[in-house]
């Protein structure tokens, strides 16, 4: 009797410990902006203020769909919108793009819909990456 009690917990414990989260774009919008000034690039940026329910993501393993660009070959990004209305183009804000840092770098062209999952983590200090970071990157082409 008292293994047929301790099994399930025991799996159930195991599942919890090694299962990502999913979420979506809305999860993201929980930020704050405000421009701030940086001498070293003689520019403002927009300076983030992570609300607590982004803040909670924080080193978990997530997972996310959204569209696959890659605007210099070496940095991958993850977006709300497809190309033609990313973060880039002016149709939205930092917190509908994400920075991955894959694995292994992946073979997919620009605006596929993929679902990518990895460790999140947030950036308010250094510019030259984005306010959010997908690490250890795993990814496949996501229905649509």
């Amino acid at each position: 009797m008292r293994n047929k009690i301790l099994i399930p917990f025991f799996l159930l414990i195991v599942t919890l410990c090694f299962s990502q989260e999913k979420i979506t774009w809305a999860d993201l919008a929980h930020v704050k902006f405000t421009e701030k000034y940086f001498p070293d690039y003689d520019d403002s940026f927009l300076f983030p203020e992570f609300l607590p329910a982004v803040k909670a993501l924080q080193s978990k393993k997530i997972t996310i769909k959204g569209y696959f660009l890659s605007p210099d070959g070496d940095l991958t990004v993850l977006s709300k919108g497809p190309m033609a209305s990313c973060y880039f183009c002016g149709a939205g804000g930092p917190e509908t793009a994400m920075e991955l840092q894959f694995k292994d770098k992946p073979s997919f062209k620009t605006d596929d819909v993929i679902e990518v999952t990895g460790t999140f983590w947030l950036n308010d200090t250094d510019v030259n990456h984005f306010n959010y970071i997908l690490r250890h990157c795993t990814a496949k082409k996501a229905a649509n």
